[in-house]
């Protein structure tokens, strides 16, 4: 059997209560094109990435099949796979399904299925980073201050310098971070991203400079930023499979 070398898992399982729509947030349609539809494509025409694992909520399998891979003719999607009740279920249910046609080293791209303005230089840094790394995250730093807070009073304010916004991609080989969420499964302990699986673990993950519009699009407003997005790159007439 051969084995995938580059492989994109993209969770999209989530219900996104915070936009406040009558059907999934990965289904809202961005200048007529669901979102989920442009993140995809960005892997689909990427020379770098072999397949694509999609997660979603299992009664949504078959309208996936049907209108997001089939309608747009996506041809690397190797497997629909059912989410689970957390995001990091949901991962951990892609890197399951995904272990028979893997090596240990193969590079996982892991990114969020709202997030549709990632560029291929991000994938192919990515991909090159995470063989030499234990993992890489795409970031940028933040732009406001900072308060660590409890109970309504500021406890500090961290030097604005040392703190970054964690985007994805989040890449890493195949059995380092499947290792490191089966460790977090057993344990019962849940990060906030899958990084913080390998930094627990002991692991070193190496910061890629992102971009502040590679958004993921959980609310109204982000909703509008991301038009705003897609007219600017259409002005510029930077490449774009949907418009």
């Amino acid at each position: 059997m051969s084995y995938f070398k580059t492989v994109a898992l993209i969770p999209a399982a989530g219900i996104g209560k915070r936009m406040g729509a009558s059907i999934n947030k990965q289904y809202l349609e961005l200048s007529g094109v669901p979102i989920v539809v442009r993140t995809l494509a960005l892997f689909e025409s990427s020379p770098r990435v072999d397949a694509i694992f999609l997660v979603t909520p299992a009664d949504e399998i078959p309208y996936c099949q049907k209108h997001i891979i089939d309608s747009h003719r996506f041809t690397k999607v190797s497997s629909i796979v059912a989410g689970g009740a957390e995001r990091q279920h949901s991962v951990l249910n892609g890197l399951n399904a995904m272990e028979s046609r893997v090596s240990a080293d193969t590079v996982v791209l892991i990114h969020d299925g709202v997030r549709p303005f990632l560029t291929n230089a991000m994938i192919d840094d990515s991909i090159a980073l995470a063989l030499i790394h234990d993992g890489v995250v795409v970031a940028v730093p933040v732009k406001d201050t900072i308060k660590t807070v409890h109970n309504g009073i500021i406890q500090n304010t961290p030097p604005r310098e040392s703190l970054w916004q964690a985007q994805t991609p989040q890449t890493f080989r195949f059995s380092k971070i499947h290792g490191a969420h089966i460790s977090a499964e057993t344990d019962r302990f849940s990060g906030t991203d899958d990084a913080s699986l390998i930094e627990r673990a002991g692991g070193q993950v190496h910061i890629l400079r992102g971009d502040y519009q590679n958004i993921k699009i959980t609310t109204p407003e982000d909703l509008i930023l991301a038009e705003a997005f897609l007219q600017e790159s259409k002005r510029k007439d930077e490449p774009c499979r949907f418009r």
